[in-house]
């Protein structure tokens, strides 16, 4: 019940009025006072289609993001694509896509050092990442045996992770990360095609305590398992979706684990990625 109390979201704007009308007799509304109010509940959605098609008996759950007000896991962050920070109106300091997510983290440092009275919203080390996740991210009333997601930059799994293995010690934890820099597994990094994970280093974000098992998944199964998720369940999501997915159907195809519930994450909307040859049906 304190849950149901505390969730944010729209949830929070649809629950059933108490008492039905306000003191003046009028109608309570179901008004978000701005967008914030809007972050923190996504849908988890079921995927029968894939599982019955697989011929696997386990349920696979996907978290969609995309409902987030700007499509994207990172709203609960407050952190978000450069494009969308340039829309917003913020200025966009664009780095050499060749130096990866440390060039990056380079050049913030850089301009940390230039501009006064800077803070960072560092999704790789803030607290607030891990945080919200634990907060606000599980919807599954306990029930899930497995929870897969990238490695990104270690808040979701963390948190996530966190919150689950408080609830239930012997649900199992899977980091997925691209198998052209597996930096988790202990590989060396280097450039890769998944947009969204395998940053190229342990983020300080990352629990590797609450991780259970690494799997790395090939681009092309990522971008294969992204436009699956579009044809046989209706599901427009970024291609950071399709390692999870991928890694889902690895973990379903074992013996042992039939007959439980995988939950995963589908960090964004496939919107925005339309011109990407990735994601091209």
């Amino acid at each position: 019940m304190a849950e149901e109390e505390g969730r944010r979201g729209i949830p929070s704007l649809l629950k059933p009025p108490s008492p039905p009308e306000t003191e003046n007799g009028s109608l309570q509304e179901h008004i978000a006072s701005d967008i914030t109010q809007l972050v923190g509940w996504t849908p988890l959605i079921e995927l029968k289609r894939i599982t019955k098609k697989d011929e696997v008996n386990i349920r696979i759950l996907g978290k969609l993001e995309s409902y987030q007000p700007l499509c994207s896991v990172k709203d609960r962050s407050a952190v978000m694509a450069g494009t969308v920070l340039f829309y917003l109106g913020a200025e966009v300091v664009l780095t050499d896509p060749t130096l990866g997510f440390q060039g990056q983290l380079d050049k913030l440092e850089q301009l940390k050092k230039e501009m006064p009275n800077v803070h960072v919203l560092d999704q790789f080390a803030a607290a607030a990442n891990p945080e919200a996740h634990f907060t606000w991210t599980v919807d599954t009333a306990g029930k899930v045996d497995i929870f897969v997601a990238g490695s990104g930059t270690g808040g979701t799994i963390s948190g996530v992770g966190k919150y689950l293995k408080m609830k239930n010690p012997s649900v199992k934890i899977i980091c997925v990360e691209p198998a052209g820099s597996p930096v988790i597994s202990g590989g060396r990094p280097s450039r890769h095609r998944i947009q969204g994970i395998g940053p190229g280093f342990v983020p300080k974000n990352l629990d590797l305590s609450l991780i259970d098992e690494i799997i790395t998944v090939a681009a092309e199964d990522a971008m294969a398992n992204a436009r699956r998720l579009a044809r046989e369940e209706g599901l427009i999501v970024g291609l950071s979706s399709g390692p999870n997915l991928a890694a889902c159907l690895k973990v379903a195809s074992k013996e042992e684990n039939k007959g439980k519930m995988i939950a995963t994450m589908f960090p964004s909307g496939g919107e925005r990625y339309m011109n990407s040859t990735s994601l091209q049906l």
